[in-house]
């Protein structure tokens, strides 16, 4: 069942055009990743969702209620956690779920949420006094607090050490193994390989594709790499009449190899044969970077 669906979006400012032609669903129990660079229209695309900005074309559905005809209701049953959000500094943790929960008709318990989501002992914390994962922390339990069946989480990690980045990614998958629907705009590779069911890939105001990591890692051309150094002289004649391998190319006294297929099984059987070592072998997947720059020309998603 499709509970968030986008049909040919349209947004400008002023004689500036945000959002072009931008089409995707939503399916209920997945997180679904908003994936582009700095200026694709991202923020501006979820903003029109959770009825924030009015849209100048196409038609945008959320649990079946149109955001801004609907927006009291919308509001009931959807949780919002912006790229811009901030609290006041002098506002406890507590204090801030509990003026949040007013808003709702029917929210969650306070102490339970922040026990769930490891605010606890922070809950007489003045928001300044947070760390970044804390305060993001915050923002999810903020988020959740009206006991939402889907929430819109934007750049959630930006600015996080990687050690909170990770912990952020586990509550985001707790929320979703919740039974809540989950939106994640991103611009992290790592972080959308690591969290979603699927993307939508945005560049420019207009979606590029929609597929799950693995199939648009696919569309990045070659599937696999693999790098290592012989341990003596290889006829690299002999692999490229491998059919597995699409790419032969020497770094130094590194050699990498890039294919589709059984391409590892194929090379490491020719290297055994010719008793061959692969020292210090290295094997790489198709990334989603690798499919970046196949669907958009783009060198970097920043």
């Amino acid at each position: 069942m499709s509970v968030i669906e986008v049909e040919h979006l349209h947004k400008r400012y002023g004689n500036d055009v945000a959002v072009h032609d931008v089409s995707f669903s939503v399916e209920e129990g997945e997180i679904f990743g908003v994936l582009g660079p700095n200026g694709a229209g991202k923020t501006t695309t979820v903003e029109c969702l959770s009825g924030l900005r009015p849209a100048d074309g196409g038609r945008v559905s959320v649990l079946g209620l149109d955001p801004r005809a609907d927006r009291d209701a919308l509001r009931q049953v959807l949780g919002v956690q912006l790229q811009e959000s901030g609290l006041p500094d002098k506002l406890k943790v507590r204090e801030a779920l509990e003026l949040y929960a007013s808003f709702y008709e029917r929210p969650v318990e306070v102490a339970p949420l922040m026990e769930r989501l490891g605010l606890a002992d922070k809950a007489d914390t003045r928001f300044k006094n947070l760390s970044g994962g804390q305060k993001q922390r915050l923002a999810i339990a903020l988020a959740m607090v009206g006991g939402p069946k889907v929430v819109i989480l934007d750049e959630l990690t930006t600015g996080l050490d990687p050690h909170a980045r990770r912990s952020t990614w586990e509550l985001v998958e707790q929320v979703r193994d919740a039974g809540v629907t989950v939106l994640l705009v991103t611009h992290f590779m790592e972080e959308a390989e690591r969290l979603c069911d699927r993307l939508a890939l945005i560049d420019s105001g207009r979606v590029v594709a929609v597929d799950t990591p693995a199939g648009l890692a696919s569309r990045g051309g070659q599937t696999q790499r693999m790098r290592f150094r012989p341990s003596a002289p290889l006829d690299e004649e002999l692999l490229r009449a491998l059919p597995e391998v699409t790419t032969v190319t020497w770094h130094g006294p590194q050699i990498e190899i890039g294919g589709t297929g059984n391409l590892v099984q194929a090379v490491t059987s020719l290297l055994a044969r010719r008793h061959i070592i692969a020292a210090d072998l290295r094997v790489e997947q198709a990334s989603l970077d690798d499919a970046f720059i196949a669907l958009t020309g783009r060198d970097e998603l920043v």
